[in-house]
């Protein structure tokens, strides 16, 4: 398929390069350009424009750091939305707001384009080595023809139903399991340093019981202390928990725990946190309990 690329951080690089590897024409766009032109060297068009990138495109993807950058690139002057042909497909893979994906799902067919979302689970080193979780949500025949984008860039695809949206706020509240198994280990191991225990032993035993990578791969980089550079920065994730919340409460279901979360994040960007990965929320309960938040036990 001709593919548009938009967004080549930390997650979109192996994303794009795996779709590459899957013999489809990418184009990329990005808005520091030197991200593009190494990928020009692979062999991918570089566009000038997100609407260069979909003009003659039959799927674009956008892999942005929120809201207002995913709004900019579609909506804005010279966006997507502009230019894709009637018929192509926009899958969105950024964790935005259920809100906003409503809009997006609207302004994509008031222009006869299909809209799938199409958010992803995993590090920047999944998306490189193929092993994210891609979740789909959108009209059927468009997922069916999104299938092969999502096998190339996963090593497993989930499809919710017809509202986009829908992948959206699982998205949301995949990252608050996440979040809170990530603050669940930053008060334990600040209660393992304090009775003399190594975070290193509980981890060991902690990954053991749950046999989860997420659980092994976060607790590691909590012991080493590994925040730099950030796979997901922290103040993405403050983000994230806020919109889980806006989502329960549209919802009328309260989440408690993440308004805890919330007041973490916020108690870790006031600490100079803001660029550090996600995980390193963890310090909070470190420095809370009299610890040194720089080093382990």
């Amino acid at each position: 398929m001709k593919i548009g690329f938009i967004g080549l951080g930390s997650m979109g690089v192996g994303m794009a390069r795996n779709l590459m590897r899957a013999s489809h024409t990418i184009t990329v766009y990005n808005r520091t350009r030197a991200k593009a032109e190494a990928f020009g060297k692979e062999g991918a068009a570089v566009a000038n424009t997100p609407a260069e990138a979909a003009r003659e495109a039959e799927a674009v993807f956008t892999m942005l750091a929120d809201d207002t950058a995913v709004e900019e690139v579609v909506l804005g002057p010279d966006g997507i939305a502009s230019a894709l042909p009637v018929g192509s497909i926009h899958l969105s893979c950024s964790t935005i707001s259920v809100l906003f994906a409503r809009k997006l799902a609207e302004e994509h067919g008031n222009r006869n384009q299909g809209f799938v979302s199409s958010p992803v689970f995993g590090r920047p080193d999944a998306a490189e080595a193929k092993r994210l979780l891609v979740i789909l949500a959108g009209d059927q025949k468009l997922i069916e023809r999104c299938r092969p984008l999502a096998e190339a860039i996963g090593r497993q695809t989930f499809v919710l139903g017809s509202q986009p949206w829908h992948a959206n706020a699982l998205k949301l509240c995949g990252n608050f399991m996440i979040v809170s198994m990530i603050e669940a280990f930053g008060e334990a191991f600040a209660v393992m340093r304090k009775t003399g225990i190594q975070e290193q032993q509980f981890l060991n035993v902690m990954a053991e019981l749950f046999g989860s990578p997420v659980y092994k791969n976060y607790g590691t980089t909590i012991v080493e202390r590994n925040f730099e550079p950030a796979g997901f920065a922290l103040k993405l994730g403050l983000k994230d928990v806020r919109q889980a919340l806006e989502l329960g409460g549209e919802v009328g279901a309260p989440m408690p725990l993440a308004s805890i979360l919330r007041d973490q994040f916020v108690s870790a960007l006031a600490h100079g946190q803001e660029t550090l990965d996600w995980s390193s929320v963890a310090l909070v309960a470190a420095r809370a309990a009299g610890l040194d938040s720089k080093s382990a036990a």
